[in-house]
């Protein structure tokens, strides 16, 4: 039978309470990789509900293109929220 811990295993994967750690939670490669994705993602999804007219009807410039890269730095924004209130040390 499986056994789950309401305590985290910080032998593997890294905490924090400092802002250094914190960048260093959020550089971990398998939180880096979710984070990522997540963006890559949403922030997709959220660039085709908003430019896809513009897609469509070929109006769409650089503008349209640096518009959709900030898009997708909301979801990793957020993503990365979630993942340092999860490993805060207390």
């Amino acid at each position: 039978m499986l056994k789950y811990s309401t305590v985290p295993d910080t032998t593997t994967t890294p905490t924090w309470t400092t802002w250094r750690e914190a960048l260093r939670v959020v550089g971990y490669p398998p939180f880096l990789r979710k984070t990522l994705g997540i963006a890559a993602g949403v922030g997709t999804l959220l660039f085709l509900i908003n430019h896809a007219g513009a897609l469509v009807d070929g109006t769409a410039g650089a503008r349209t293109y640096v518009k959709g890269l900030m898009t997708c730095l909301v979801p990793f924004c957020v993503a990365n929220w979630g993942v340092l209130v999860g490993s805060r040390r207390r």
